[in-house]
């Protein structure tokens, strides 16, 4: 995947996590909040290894 493509999925990953955790929190779903919080840490992931390929290039 080129650095545009991981950056999108990051944005989609973050946003989606931000969604579960608000979703659990105001249900009381401890588990939804978890989740929430993992997928948007694997985005925060994505958007740095978007980051590397826009620096070293996407053959990396």
């Amino acid at each position: 995947m080129g650095e545009f493509t991981d950056k999108v999925a990051a944005a989609g990953n973050k946003v989606a996590g931000n969604v579960k955790e608000a979703v659990g929190k105001a249900t009381d779903n401890d588990k939804l909040v978890a989740e929430g919080q993992a997928q948007q840490v694997k985005g925060a992931g994505q958007d740095v290894k978007g980051s590397v390929k826009g620096a070293l290039g996407d053959n990396i």
